[in-house]
């Protein structure tokens, strides 16, 4: 779904190579091919041209100059989103936030950090190990993924189900508004009463504003962490572990499912964890906490899982074997490269009580349309992850991937589900929101982008559905 790409005006290009430099505007075709699609490769649109600012100043001057040139744009971290959310639709321009990548305090005292939008996720926890802290959100992608791009995402992780998702970390946040005016809100000795408006970017996808500045909140590292895995014959019965798991009152730091599709792709890649590739399904448990808790939390999490039909349970006796299981499992998506050239990879919720019946309806729907379905997930909140596996160069393939998605939303939906547990709307989802949101709730969105996007040039083409946006020649 690639589209021809737009042409910026030479004046324009030259007015942004003297904010930023020659070498941090590019308008090359080719070199504009990185940028066109994001970790969700069924869509590319070329970008007119991308802008990589070096400094809040930069970014905001950048900013106020693409809005008195009435040119949309859309905010870029390291592009591994999974929604299609930060493409350049209607020939916009790709502002890039990586070379804004410092990590600019970690403040011990107060448990807190400030850092730019580039900064890498991973390196956040890196910076704050030797105080004994860590930044607790931890998506898949956390070796690459960006701080802004989780703020816009409101991402989660493996660990979310004890820890919570961005949104619960975030304290503060410096803003460029879509006319380039500097916002900031919250933060340290700046919380005040009034409307949460931190709370309000995160997880607005880019859709407000361009985040130029973050300030979280660090946790002191857990006393002691155990591992365990479980192996089973049955997708199902993996599932039916987690219900009961989480039913008699235990809360694990993480609960993640991998099935056999996904297991044999890592177990031939360099991620390879040593799970017997005949395993239906592998549930990876985790506690951490305080140390005179865990052994008798991990010996009831195994009985539960022997319960429930494991042929085997493991325990990850050494750091090393840990690193190795979480290597495996957060690396599942990339691993799945060696299976075929394209993936869709679609994000639900679901109850987890309907776990097993959703993941048997989910398999139904994979044969009928004869596409192979891997699953790696969340289960703990029943953040379900099928990915759907294809060659987007074959059209009946990619109808069937399409329908296919379709389907699995309707199912979670139908569940009492919904459509998005971490990945966002973006431009791949923005189809489903009338399934799961009312028309006055949709409408209410569309006034609250209004708000902070009148002309409709930050990020467009994504979450709302057209027939709700609202822009200063609407008469709405």
């Amino acid at each position: 779904m690639s589209q021809v790409t737009a042409t910026l005006e030479p004046s324009l290009i030259r007015t942004l190579s003297g904010i930023v430099g020659e070498r941090a505007v590019i308008t090359d075709p080719e070199r504009l091919l990185v940028y066109e699609s994001d970790g969700l490769t069924q869509y590319r649109y070329p970008p007119s041209a991308v802008v990589l600012p070096a400094s809040v100043g930069e970014l905001q001057r950048v900013i106020r100059t693409l809005h008195e040139a009435d040119r949309p744009f859309v905010a870029r971290g390291a592009g591994t989103g999974l929604s299609g959310g930060a493409l350049a639709v209607d020939g916009a321009v790709v502002v890039t936030t990586t070379r804004m990548n410092r990590i600019l305090e970690v403040d011990v005292e107060n448990r807190r950090a400030r850092a730019e939008p580039g900064a890498i996720n991973a390196h956040l926890t890196t910076a704050a190990a030797p105080f004994g802290l860590y930044y607790a959100p931890d998506p898949s992608s956390q070796s690459a993924c960006t701080l802004g791009g989780n703020v816009a995402e409101n991402s989660g992780g493996p660990h979310c189900l004890k820890y919570g998702v961005t949104t619960r970390y975030v304290t503060g946040l410096t803003v460029v508004l879509p006319d380039g005016e500097l916002l900031r809100l919250g933060g340290m000795g700046q919380e005040t009463p009034g409307l949460d408006l931190v709370g309000l970017f995160v997880g607005s996808e880019g859709c407000f504003g361009v985040v130029a500045e973050i300030e979280v909140q660090l946790l002191p590292r857990p006393e002691g962490v155990r591992t365990l895995l479980a192996l089973f014959d049955s997708l199902e019965e993996a599932a039916t572990a987690v219900s009961r798991i989480i039913e008699t009152g235990l809360l694990p730091a993480a609960l993640e499912i991998m099935d056999q599709a996904t297991i044999q792709a890592v177990e031939d890649s360099v991620f390879a964890a040593g799970i017997p590739r005949d395993a239906a399904a592998a549930l990876v448990v985790e506690f951490d906490g305080i140390e005179v808790t865990l052994d008798a939390e991990m010996a009831a999490a195994r009985e539960i899982c022997q319960d429930s039909g494991a042929r085997e349970v493991r325990t990850a006796a050494q750091a090393e074997e840990r690193e190795a299981l979480w290597k495996g499992r957060k690396k599942a998506f990339g691993a799945m490269g060696r299976i075929a050239p394209d993936l869709m990879v679609q994000d639900a919720t679901v109850p987890r009580s309907r776990l097993p019946q959703v993941l048997a309806r989910i398999g139904e729907i994979g044969r009928r349309y004869d596409l192979l379905v891997a699953n790696v997930f969340h289960a703990g909140d029943g953040n379900l992850h099928p990915n759907l596996l294809f060659d987007r160069n074959d059209p009946d393939e990619l109808r069937r991937v399409e329908e296919a998605s379709r389907e699995i939303m309707e199912v979670c939906i139908e569940a009492g589900g919904t459509i998005t547990g971490e990945h966002g709307v973006g431009l791949d989802k923005r189809k489903y929101l009338p399934l799961v949101l009312s028309h006055s709730v949709l409408e209410a969105m569309g006034q609250v982008k209004a708000a902070f996007d009148p002309d409709g040039r930050c990020n467009p083409g994504k979450v709302l559905p057209d027939e709700y946006l609202i822009s200063t020649k609407d008469p709405r």
